[in-house]
């Protein structure tokens, strides 16, 4: 097969494609994430910033390369979520710029495409890593160069570029030595050519079925029925339940129940925990989803909800919902300076509006904020001027794109990398001085911080020497991981042991939603028992994942 030319249509095919594909490796891609730490997020970030801009590709009925590269640019750059996400953003972005004014895709096109994409992708990052995604990109647009001045054929020519791009991600261990550590390659590298792969797939002419992988968001919530958005309700029922399993359940009577349901019904959600299934689907007749349901076990936790009933008081709720936003946003004094901050907990929401706080983004180190969500942050805080703390380094870089995005006000990005950092930042705010001696002061009190997070490992590894195993707990500092224990409460201690020194004045801990108060009032104990010299605040974080977050001042 021979092809010299892409017109629009065959490059929607290709990019959803390559969506397509990665949305399918998502998991695997996650358990290769140990790169800065093993927290097996990279496949999930990268999955949703390329479905953001699949969503709107898809939605295209007569593209153009205009249209497509729109499309494309700004659907990637408003879902991007974590260095991942956003680095991938970037080439998208670096590509669509190149192919925007072409009618077709010709060898040379794509080579100045590629090397536009890696170019811009660099440039995004202040502190580019060799041995990641960055590395991937640039080496297949360099061959890209090479290939293209040889041969006008692009499926040979992609061929060889895929090829290559393969081998440069086999090296990537060889560069970032906690990969080698790991025996993984980098994460965002193998999404990046996962994506690759997938559109190849499409220009050799794959069949797809996108009917269920790019269609809007919109869904009913398992828990919450006000989260139907729209008026066009096919099946009227919304039906849960809970088997509870008295005959073999294996991989075949899964798919075998998931095929039933989607006959009956669509927003099939159907899992299977041990000796449960939780079932979820929308359908005319619910007694048939039930019936199937009793074939495998007794039934627990059932519930209908007829959604055309309630759609109607949903969209009054929302209405009204909406009205009161516009209002509390709009009608508010506009002030010179605001705040607005990532948080991973109740707890810790509370302490930053106690502190002053605008609004409150909820995140985290599994579910950054994409650059979209900061935005919308950003609407709700009528100021001139608005400082951004991120509280994580994996969202650092989309806070940099709503920054650049951001319309009719200052946003002021303070790179805060933990929830301590944060805080600290806003307590050492100075009312009414510029933002170059705000941001000065604040850096300058982020530094004596040295903060901490106690959480568990998703994957064997190897970093900094640690042998790490899946379940382990982990004791992570601003500089690696400084502790690895099977026991929360030991790999905790090792950690404030790591981070004391003679000059510490105060050791505050946040415990997380899935520590009990006594373990959380033990440690504090065992903390002041060792160090009495050492002031210790304890506090409610209400964090998921993170069993402590801590800092030591």
């Amino acid at each position: 097969m021979v092809i010299n030319t892409i017109d629009a249509n065959m490059l929607k095919k290709m990019f959803l494609s390559g969506a397509q594909r990665l949305d399918s490796k998502k998991e695997w891609i996650n358990e290769l994430n140990v790169f800065p730490v093993p927290d097996g997020d990279t496949g999930t970030n990268m999955t949703m910033t390329i479905m953001s801009a699949a969503r709107e590709v898809q939605a295209i009925e007569n593209p153009t390369m205009e249209s497509l590269a729109k499309a494309i640019s700004q659907g990637a750059l408003r879902g991007a979520r974590g260095n991942s996400g956003v680095i991938l953003s970037q080439l998208f972005r670096g590509f669509s710029k190149e192919i925007k004014e072409v009618e077709v895709i010709d060898a040379s096109v794509l080579a100045s495409a590629l090397e536009r994409a890696s170019e811009t992708a660099y440039k995004a990052v202040m502190k580019p890593k060799e041995g990641t995604i960055l590395t991937v990109a640039k080496g297949m647009s360099v061959k890209a160069l090479e290939i293209f001045g040889e041969t006008e054929d692009l499926v040979e020519g992609i061929e060889k570029i895929l090829e290559y791009g393969d081998y440069v991600l086999s090296q990537t261990p060889e560069m970032l030595p906690v990969l080698k550590q790991a025996g993984v390659v980098d994460s965002g590298g193998q999404g990046l050519m996962e994506v690759l792969k997938g559109a190849f797939d499409g220009l050799l002419g794959k069949e797809l079925d996108l009917s269920e992988t790019f269609k809007p968001s919109s869904k009913v919530s398992v828990s919450n029925n006000e989260d139907i958005d729209t008026a066009d309700i096919k099946f009227g029922y919304c039906t849960e339940f809970i088997v509870m399993l008295e005959k073999p359940y294996d991989q075949n009577t899964e798919n075998e129940f998931k095929e039933y349901l989607s006959s009956i019904g669509d927003s099939i959600v159907c899992v299977n925990d041990e000796d449960i299934v939780k079932v979820h689907v929308h359908t005319n007749d619910p007694g048939l989803a039930i019936q199937k349901g009793l074939t495998y076990g007794s039934l627990t936790s059932m519930k209908i909800d007829n959604m055309r009933e309630e759609h109607q008081e949903k969209v009054i709720k929302d209405a009204e919902r909406q009205a009161a936003k516009q209002k509390e946003v709009y009608e508010a004094p506009r002030k010179p300076v605001g705040f607005i901050a990532v948080s991973i907990g109740e707890g810790m929401n509370e302490i930053f509006k106690g502190l002053g706080v605008d609004y409150v983004i909820e995140g985290g180190q599994t579910m950054n904020p994409s650059t979209e969500d900061i935005l919308k942050a950003v609407d709700h805080v009528n100021a001139d001027t608005i400082y951004v703390l991120p509280n994580n380094g994996n969202i650092i870089l989309a806070a940099e794109q709503a920054k650049i995005l951001a319309e009719g006000k200052e946003l002021v990005i303070v790179p805060t990398k933990t929830v301590p950092q944060g805080i600290t930042a806003v307590v050492n705010y100075i009312d009414g001085e510029s933002v170059q001696i705000n941001m000065d002061h604040m850096m300058e009190e982020i530094a004596r911080v040295k903060s901490g997070e106690v959480t568990y490992a998703v994957r064997d590894t190897m970093i900094d020497d640690k042998v790490i195993s899946e379940g382990d707990i982990m004791g992570i500092g601003d500089a690696g991981i400084l502790s690895v224990a099977k026991d929360i409460s030991e790999a905790t201690m090792e950690l404030i042991d790591a981070l004391v020194d003679e000059d510490s004045e105060l050791i505050s801990i946040y415990y997380g939603s899935d520590t009990a108060q006594e373990d959380a009032e033990e440690l504090a104990e065992q903390i002041e028992e060792k160090y009495p010299d050492v002031d210790v605040e304890l506090q409610n974080g209400g964090q998921l994942i993170y069993y402590y977050v801590l800092s030591v001042e």
